[in-house]
């Protein structure tokens, strides 16, 4: 019998960790202040925005929000970013992705200082996390680490493979698991005969943007299974890039979608921010 790996309470008991801690850092007379920056009103991205606002909340992080019209312009964006560098106030700053076309999502990532970006996309902050240095960690990946952790999962030694390699997600998900001693191989668009690689897994991260993408077929019996990917069905039903009934079965232990990765970024989020106090 497979066991559902729950997001939903790890993260809730990673943000009380942080609510503590956050008013031991007050008590020290030290505060917590995060931007974030929304240009447009995406639907999806309101959601996102909506919940972390409501983590700071819970935890003692003050929340600065700046909602801009989907028309400001990159200058605009920029001018405003650096204004938040300068800041000592403000111990982050979150652009909420995607942006208008207009604007260019790379200019804008590498314009917010390395100190204050709890995203984990600077060019700096990667590059540390490659060398074993210093920074801040993309939070998706980041929170898979501590859902693996917390879930009594051993990565040292195991064959890891991760389906997917964008900035965001694959890339640093393949550095951690290889921090943690893992032996990763990483899957994409252009891998020969995946399956026989995924099969392999005794974690398979799966990041592909591909709605039930990964099946039965995929999947080493007894494998951990980690669905990063969120979609609507058909029916309108929220759905990951693993079908979960057909992959299920076959897992020791496997996310579900939703409550599984998604509550654990936002958790990590609030995590670097309170790492800020620090660095």
């Amino acid at each position: 019998m497979y066991k559902i790996i729950d997001g939903k309470k790890i993260s809730s008991e990673i943000k009380d960790e942080l609510k503590a801690r956050v008013a031991e850092l007050k008590a020290e007379g030290k505060s917590i202040a995060l931007a974030v920056i929304q240009v447009g009103n995406d639907p999806a991205s309101l959601v996102y925005v909506g919940n972390k606002k409501k983590a700071c909340a819970y935890i003692g992080i003050e929340s600065l929000s700046y909602e801009l019209q989907e028309q400001t312009t990159e200058e605009e964006l920029l001018k405003l970013i650096d204004k938040l560098n300068r800041d000592d106030k403000v111990n982050g700053i979150l652009v909420q992705l995607p942006l208008p076309e207009h604007i260019d999502e790379n200019k804008v990532i590498q314009a917010i200082s390395p100190k204050k970006d709890v995203d984990g996309f600077h060019m700096q902050n990667v590059g540390a996390l490659c060398v074993g240095g210093e920074g801040y960690v993309s939070c998706t990946p980041l929170g898979i680490i501590e859902l693996l952790k917390r879930s009594g999962i051993s990565i040292e030694g195991k064959n890891c493979v991760v389906l997917g390699r964008s900035n965001i997600v694959g890339k640093p998900m393949s550095l951690l698991l290889l921090r943690e001693n893992g032996t990763v191989t990483v899957c994409h668009s252009r891998t020969q005969d995946i399956k026989s690689i995924t099969r392999q897994a005794d974690i398979l991260v799966v990041a592909i943007g591909k709605p039930r993408f990964v099946d039965e077929t995929f999947i080493k019996e007894g494998a951990v299974v980690i669905d990063v990917g969120i979609h609507r069905n058909e029916e309108n039903k929220l759905c990951g890039d693993v079908d979960f009934e057909k992959a299920a079965p076959h897992a020791s232990a496997i996310t579900p979608v939703p409550g599984g990765v998604g509550p654990m970024t936002i958790a990590m989020l609030m995590n670097n921010c309170v790492k800020s106090v620090d660095l």
